[in-house]
């Protein structure tokens, strides 16, 4: 059984300085998917990229310093897929896939709909193309773990004050059905 962790760290250079390798060591994760990541990997010292996993991969936004996902693991994947084929969602780099063997591991940042109606429209289309993609995906990788930052609290309990938040985008009721 493979340990595997996800982690939306909001953009990986801040995180590396806030302790995130020695995290990571701790963790002692075969297999580690980001979200939020902000960075190309030319960004990043090469003693970040020493103590990192045995094999990273990454799929960051098109433009700099924003979204993107990356995934770790110490074993070799079979296959990486980068993106889902849709330009406008990876322009973003929204899906990274690891296959290993019969198993898949996916990291997705799912868009967050808060800087008005248009993103929000958009994060409603990705929600929609994203469970088109999986279902199709599935039929040939039905192994599929898929972590991420969905962007939704799916109940009350993830989300502080619900009552004030019931109409704020991630916590809207069409989001969570």
């Amino acid at each position: 059984m493979a340990k595997i962790i996800s982690y939306n760290v909001n953009g990986i250079r801040a995180a590396v300085n806030k302790g995130l390798l020695d995290w990571l060591k701790k963790t002692d994760a075969d297999i580690v998917c980001l979200q939020e990541i902000k960075a190309m990997p030319g960004q990043l010292d090469q003693e970040v990229h020493d103590r990192l996993h045995d094999h990273t991969f990454w799929y960051p936004a098109q433009k700099k310093g924003y979204s993107g996902v990356a995934i770790f693991s110490r074993k070799r994947p079979d296959h990486i897929e980068y993106g889902c084929g849709i330009k406008k969602y990876d322009d973003e780099g929204r899906i990274l896939r690891a296959d290993f063997g019969n198993n898949s591991v996916m990291s997705v940042y799912f868009p967050s709909g808060t800087s008005g109606e248009e993103r929000q429209d958009f994060k409603y289309e990705f929600m929609d193309d994203f469970q088109k993609y999986i279902d199709k995906l599935k039929k040939k990788r039905p192994n599929l773990i898929v972590c991420g930052d969905y962007n939704i609290c799916h109940k009350p309990i993830d989300i502080h004050n619900p009552v004030s938040n019931a109409n704020s985008t991630g916590f809207l009721p069409e989001e969570r059905e």
